[in-house]
């Protein structure tokens, strides 16, 4: 990996940012109103509260709770003029991003503009997989160099549970067929689950959704919200525990949530023993990017692996299980990572 420049860097941080609040001044327009905060299943969301003509009161959803939605709401209320067009600003950001930053395949970014744009992030979902690790990097400063960066598979995580958000739904079929790029379902194992995942025949662009098992014998899940069912599958909560704000960058930003880095790298790790021996080239992709983003964390932020560490063992026995038979895996394949996580055994 190599460390991006504090150009770089620093155009990453005021993309997010920006595209926050173009986010937000998109759902709230110059309607007349104020911020509210709720607070549910111990999760801060904001909305904007406004009353229509007709005197009724209605809520724009604006996201989940962060340190930009914050500074978002306090620069609207103190009304400060608009410096410039904002879509000609993030693309600004985005032409100096593509001179060494990590950027997304115009056709994964084309599919996740849309999954943005019909509301997907904003209900709870969370990308996930290899399109996530290559965000990632630019989040923490860093480019990823190799093939393990690179994929046209894009993974979405998302809890079945709903969400609060007054008049706000997404369907992601329809969203996919208004593409036109021919994804279909995928048929699932058994005829009497819907289909989870969509590919595009002939390519190897593919969405899977995928949520937290809630038990072994569990088939597809509706996620109603979506319009659509997840496969279940287990220790994905792990990845849904703390999502972050972060951007995609490709002709212009994606405004997307991923999982903190340091749930990203131990869920790697946790996954890579139960990959089928049939599978061990995504077990190797599985450890290289744990690796990779055990020492990034390390040195950039020390204290976040070690912290996740620990909450993730408490989670239970398996959970406590999995991660040392993943440090097992990496003994002798990534020497600096082996040598950080050991210390946590």
């Amino acid at each position: 990996m190599d460390t991006l420049s504090v150009a770089l860097q620093t155009a990453y941080a005021e993309l997010v940012e920006e595209l926050i609040g173009l986010d937000a001044r998109r759902a709230i327009g110059h309607a007349p109103g104020t911020f509210v905060v709720k607070t549910i299943g111990g999760r801060t969301y904001h909305y904007f509260q406004y009353s229509t003509p007709g005197g009724t009161t209605r809520q724009a959803y604006l996201g989940i709770a962060s340190r930009a939605m914050t500074a978002f709401v306090r620069e609207y209320e103190a009304g400060r003029a608009e410096r410039r067009s904002d879509d000609e600003h993030v693309r600004g950001l985005c032409a100096i991003l593509r001179t060494g930053a990590g950027v997304t395949d115009s056709a994964s970014a084309r599919v996740l503009r849309a999954l943005a744009d019909s509301g997907v992030f904003k209900l709870g979902g969370v990308l996930v997989g290899t399109h996530a690790f290559l965000v990632l990097g630019n989040m923490l400063g860093v480019r990823w160099t190799g093939a393990h960066a690179r994929t046209e598979d894009i993974d979405i995580a998302s809890n079945a549970l709903e969400i609060a958000v007054p008049e706000l739904r997404a369907d992601v079929p329809a969203t996919l067929d208004s593409l036109k790029m021919g994804f279909l379902p995928i048929p699932s194992f058994s005829h009497r689950d819907p289909s989870t995942s969509f590919a595009v025949r002939g390519r190897a662009l593919r969405l899977d959704l995928i949520t937290p098992s809630k038990s072994r014998k569990a088939g597809a899940v509706p996620i109603h919200r979506f319009n659509a069912a997840a496969a279940p599958l287990s220790f994905v909560e792990l990845l849904l525990a703390d999502p972050q704000p972060a951007a995609v960058v490709n002709g212009g930003g994606i405004l997307v949530h991923v999982p903190h880095p340091a749930h990203f790298a131990l869920h790697k790790l946790i996954i890579a023993k139960r990959r089928a021996a049939a599978f061990h080239t995504k077990r190797d992709k599985d450890l290289l990017q744990a690796a990779h983003l055990v020492v990034a964390l390390e040195e950039l932020r020390p204290g976040d692996l070690h912290r996740a560490w620990k909450a993730a063992a408490k989670r239970g026995p398996g959970w406590a299980r999995g991660l040392r038979e993943g440090v097992a895996l990496m003994r002798g394949r990534h020497k600096e990572a082996f040598s950080i996580l050991e210390s946590y055994t």
